[in-house]
């Protein structure tokens, strides 16, 4: 039983450490706000913002959404789509997107699949990390932010794929 514990253990990190700048981006399938289906794969041709967030509703969170939401205009300008996610429901989620008056995608994550995909699950507790990633239109990992300012991080991200589309 210990050996299959530190196997598990083991390819766990193994998974974790494919989780970097230039990995193909992990392909997920989740629920919107609205509960319709989303799929990471439908975004082949697109750049992605994908940014994981604690809890709605908590202050951090809602000054990271609220940044997004009035600074939309200048990322997607650069033909990127933002897709805030959390281990909260659909419910939850549409809850506040409305509250917010957001104007991008929120992804619900109840089951902590897609965060632990990402490696950003907290340890124990069934939230996630404030990481924020960047990813290319080959759904390939540009950009890791795992120091994410809640106010700034909109700002930082538009800079970002600027730099990076200079490339």
């Amino acid at each position: 039983m210990k050996a299959l514990f530190i196997l598990v253990l083991v390819l766990g990190q193994a998974a974790l450490a494919d989780i970097s700048v230039g990995a193909k981006a992990p392909l997920f399938e989740a629920k919107t706000h609205l509960g319709a289906d989303f799929s990471l794969a439908s975004q082949k041709g697109r750049w992605t913002v994908l940014y994981f967030y604690p809890k709605a509703e908590t202050p951090g969170c809602t000054k990271q959404a609220c940044a997004f939401r009035d600074s939309i205009n200048k990322i997607t300008a650069l033909k990127a789509d933002v897709y805030g996610i959390s281990t909260d429901t659909v419910t939850a989620q549409n809850a506040f997107y409305k509250k917010h008056n957001l104007n991008f995608t929120l992804l619900a994550d109840p089951e902590s699949k897609v965060t632990e995909l990402y490696g950003s699950k907290m340890p124990v507790l069934k939230m996630s990390k404030r990481w924020t990633f960047i990813i290319d239109p080959d759904l390939v990992i540009r950009s890791i932010n795992k120091d994410v300012d809640p106010a700034k991080d909109s700002e930082q991200v538009a800079n970002k794929i600027k730099e990076l589309q200079k490339i």
